[in-house]
């Protein structure tokens, strides 16, 4: 067994179901995780003592782990859902499709809502 690893061998690792580039420093390849910004990768890295110049594919374990990817999109639509349900106004706008914090939406963001109407000939 050798520990040459061959050329054809891809470091990614799997994390939070998310591919992360083994090739990247570690702090930025975190922030493909979803969730997690640069700042909240470096501090991650400096409370658990890792030294942010090595790479993702230098680590061989990870014993902090951060929930993240599957329940922030749980509690997103749990929380959308139950606005829905008590009709409540960001609720209500959230299923009508609208802005919901009180953007302007007379003249922006006209793109992709209705089709226009054609001219008679």
């Amino acid at each position: 067994m050798s520990l040459v690893a061959n050329e054809d061998f891809q470091h990614i690792l799997r994390v939070q179901n998310t591919n992360v580039d083994g090739k990247q420093k570690i702090m930025f390849a975190m922030t493909s995780i979803k969730g997690i910004g640069r700042r909240f990768a470096n501090i991650v890295c400096k409370k658990a003592d890792v030294d942010m110049n090595k790479r993702k594919k230098d680590y061989k374990d990870g014993k902090y782990s951060q929930v993240t990817s599957n329940a922030l999109d749980m509690k997103l639509r749990d929380d959308l859902e139950r606005l829905k349900k008590i009709r409540n106004h960001r609720g209500l706008r959230h299923y009508w499709g609208l802005r919901v914090r009180g953007q302007h939406t007379k003249t922006t963001g006209r793109r992709g809502k209705t089709v226009g109407v054609s001219k008679k000939r």
